[in-house]
């Protein structure tokens, strides 16, 4: 049995079953086993591919079996999923060897009904691919592109109401591309020119990037990050370049009391200690000790000392602070649509009414946040979507409830690109080429 297909169909069903990310689970599969750079680079493209792909690999799989892909046993799904990847997007790969392979995994977790099944079904996809070809023709556009991009059709068809048929396209191609290394120097120990000459003398294929003023971005090979001396030292962050831009919106200065509500994993938090010059005083929120460890983890790496971590509910912050703080970042949790590059389970694991639920939670934790600014204190409100629900139309709701708020040019607060006509500031992927995000900032004024 191919020890690299049957791990990444154990990742698979981790993912799948479970709710594993499948990063992280691909990272420890890959740290317990024995694998040569060939094998880890197949098992990476496995685990991602048929992960970013498992609800077009469904369809294809109803294409040639009678019982629904949902009823079928875990482990069989995952099997025939990684198996009709190959089958469809591994050209390089002989057919044999996928049905082969996959008969001798069945074999570890099926009965001799389930191996055969598994058998009949991918050699049936091998031998007549073109009865899974995606359907076209007229009313059949958004299912094609749906299937043929390997996204939920819930998503699609939400995109092409939203930017039309065009951007969609290009949306959904943004998120099937290799997801960019993106770094922020860490300015108390170094520069970026300083750090990027170091990074390329490692080998990296690394440039400054158009958007930060600390970032560094790595568009080709860079060395492995468990093993790079520079970040063990606190040389650099990874953190994405939209998210960078929050901090500098912020405008922290040193000596004052920040308040970051929504705190892990922590790149804006140790961001904005970098901009305060790590003097003053930022109490950063979460509901989880487990994410708070990391914050504290990254600060120390980072030599920053000014973060204090407390577990607990943003929306009790302005109780507890009233009046105190003289800058407040709501980091609200959301859908996440604008960086679904970034993981390649999470177009599967949303949904239409999950989605319609997060504008009320962020409301409240604005809300019940809020009241921990005093007056001329900064707030800034950002998300990691580019829908309009989570973003401008809660900072509209959140304004007419706030009176004692006011809208200021955000777009004008940027680092690098600025935006001066912008009240709100939404990157879009498919426009901006960075990961999409959201961003507004306001002031209390009484």
């Amino acid at each position: 049995m191919d020890k690299v297909r049957a791990a990444a169909v154990e990742v698979v069903h981790d993912v799948f079953e479970n709710g594993a990310y499948a990063n992280v689970a691909l990272v420890n599969a890959l740290r317990n086993g024995s694998y040569s750079d060939i094998d880890r680079r197949f098992m990476t493209e496995l685990v991602y591919g048929t992960v970013k792909a498992a609800g077009t690999l469904d369809w294809i799989i109803r294409q040639y079996v009678s019982r629904p892909v949902s009823k079928m046993k875990p482990y069989i799904r995952a099997i025939l999923r990684v198996g009709a990847y190959q089958l469809r997007y591994l050209e390089k790969v002989p057919d044999a060897a996928v049905c082969n392979e996959s008969v001798e995994i069945a074999k570890k977790y099926g009965n001799a009904g389930e191996v055969k099944f598994v058998n009949a079904v991918l050699r049936n996809l091998a031998r007549n691919p073109e009865k899974a070809s995606f359907p076209e023709g007229k009313g059949k556009a958004t299912q094609h592109l749906a299937l043929s991009s390997m996204h939920p059709e819930w998503i699609v068809r939400r995109w092409i109401k939203q930017f039309g048929y065009d951007a969609a396209e290009r949306l959904c191609a943004f998120d099937n591309a290799p997801a960019v290394l993106s770094v922020r120097t860490n300015t108390l120990k170094t520069t970026r020119d300083e750090l990027l000459s170091k990074l390329l003398e490692e080998g990296w294929e690394a440039e400054a990037s158009e958007f930060a003023p600390e970032g560094i971005v790595c568009r080709g090979s860079h060395g492995s990050l468990d093993a790079s001396r520079l970040l063990a030292e606190g040389y650099f962050q990874v953190q994405d370049e939209s998210s960078m831009q929050v901090a500098h919106v912020l405008q922290p200065e040193p000596g004052e009391f920040i308040i970051d509500a929504c705190s892990a994993p922590g790149g804006k938090t140790t961001h904005i200690a970098q901009l305060m010059q790590n003097k003053g005083r930022i109490a950063a929120f979460d509901l989880y000790e487990a994410k708070l460890k990391k914050i504290n983890e990254n600060a120390e790496r980072l030599g920053i000392t000014c973060i204090e971590t407390h577990e607990g509910d943003a929306r009790n912050i302005g109780r507890l602070y009233s009046g105190m703080a003289d800058r407040l970042l709501v980091d609200a949790p959301c859908s996440g649509m604008g960086v679904l590059r970034r993981r390649a389970d999470a177009r599967w694991s949303k949904t239409e009414k999950g989605n319609a639920e997060l504008p009320s939670l962020q409301l409240e934790i604005l809300d019940g946040a809020v009241p921990a600014l005093k007056t001329g204190g900064i707030l800034v409100y950002s998300t990691c979507t580019i829908e309009p629900a989570e973003n401008q139309d809660v900072v509209t709701e959140f304004l007419k409830r706030h009176d004692e708020f006011v809208l200021e040019k955000t777009g004008s607060f940027l680092p690098l690109k600025k935006r001066p006509d912008e009240d709100m500031v939404q990157f879009y992927p498919h426009k901006d080429g960075i990961d999409g995000f959201f961003i507004a900032r306001m002031r209390k004024v009484k």
